[in-house]
């Protein structure tokens, strides 16, 4: 059996540890009650993360799932109609939490290769003000999308196409950060024609625990409020905030190290045979093993201390605990597989 020192884990950009020096900055986070607004490392977080996009104000929750369900329940009343990808994580990864806990109706639209939505798409499937429909209130988007970054014009004009509409709109900015290092755009750009945003610490960022939800001040308001009916009041909280705070010192810019070791791992498969890669935008990298093999490949790469998923297709993430040579490791270990 492997250590976990010996694995090589690229299932997922969420399994990071914390460093020594985000665990002393956690040790050292000046605390208080959350919940009384007593926390002053978490209230300076929310206002940092805040201002990062361009926004009023913020709001820690503990996940960007919660994230994106107290933005769906707080710009949407119940019989409201939100517009999504078909694939999109609000969607598709998330329990149905808009349906179940606000009796907000999706409707799912197809998503094209760069995880947009066609503008005739959106603009068809708004509803008329009519009885017989939902109430189409609410837009949403998710960049990165499966590791792709949105093209900046499209972000622009899906938006002003949803606001010339009447619609709000939201986006699920799980990985943001990477897609602003990525594009080498400033982040409150990506953000600026969403009314709210959720982002990630514990993907790219590398914290244990946590994201943040921003937005104009009565909308975050209206979502603390929510997070609290769903079990979210919190107390203690700025030794997760402190952690979140190192990474956005510590941990933005390094996303391109993430990004270049995934263009490694690309270039390295796309050159064993029976092997289809998608070249990444980001840290994900999506490929197809010839023969329905996949689930074969993923025993053999775990006997070799390399991990990955399969889900939805075969699928690496790289991050701060993955290096090169754990990139060059995991190459071989699906090389040796396609040669036997």
């Amino acid at each position: 059996m492997n250590t976990q020192n010996d694995i090589v884990d690229l299932r997922s950009d969420t399994v990071t540890r914390p460093t020594p020096a985000m665990r002393e900055a956690i040790a050292r986070a000046a605390v208080g009650d959350d919940v009384f607004g007593d926390d002053p490392t978490v209230n300076a977080l929310q206002a940092r993360t805040a201002a990062l996009l361009g926004k009023e104000a913020g709001l820690f929750v503990t996940s960007g799932t919660q994230g994106n369900l107290c933005a769906l329940l707080a710009h949407c009343e119940r019989g409201d109609e939100a517009l999504v990808g078909q694939m999109a994580h609000t969607y598709r990864y998330e329990a149905g939490g808009g349906a179940v806990l606000g009796s907000i109706q999706p409707q799912p639209l197809p998503q094209q290769s760069d995880g947009t939505l066609l503008l005739a798409d959106i603009e068809a499937a708004i509803k008329p003000d009519d009885e017989h429909f939902a109430r189409t209130q609410l837009l949403c988007l998710e960049n990165t999308w499966g590791g792709k970054v949105l093209p900046q014009r499209y972000l622009d004009d899906a938006t002003a196409l949803a606001h010339r509409r009447g619609l709000a709109t939201h986006l699920d900015g799980a990985r943001l950060f990477n897609a602003a290092v990525a594009s080498r755009t400033p982040i409150a750009e990506i953000a600026r024609g969403f009314d709210s945003v959720s982002v990630c610490f514990s993907k790219g960022l590398g914290a244990p625990i946590g994201s943040m939800l921003c937005g104009p001040k009565p909308l975050i308001e209206r979502a603390r409020r929510i997070r609290k009916m769903l079990g979210g009041g919190l107390r203690q909280v700025g030794l997760l905030a402190a952690a979140a705070d190192y990474a956005l010192d510590h941990h933005v810019e390094r996303l391109a190290d993430d990004h270049a070791n995934a263009r490694r791992l690309a270039d390295g498969l796309a050159r064993i045979r029976g092997m289809s890669v998608v070249a990444p935008d980001t840290n994900i990298v999506f490929a197809n093993v010839e023969g329905n093999r996949t689930a074969a490949l993923l025993a053999h790469l775990e006997s070799r201390g390399v991990l990955a998923t399969g889900l939805i297709g075969l699928r690496f993430v790289t991050h701060l605990d993955v290096d090169a040579a754990g990139v060059d490791r995991a190459i071989a270990a699906v090389a040796e597989f396609m040669a036997a």
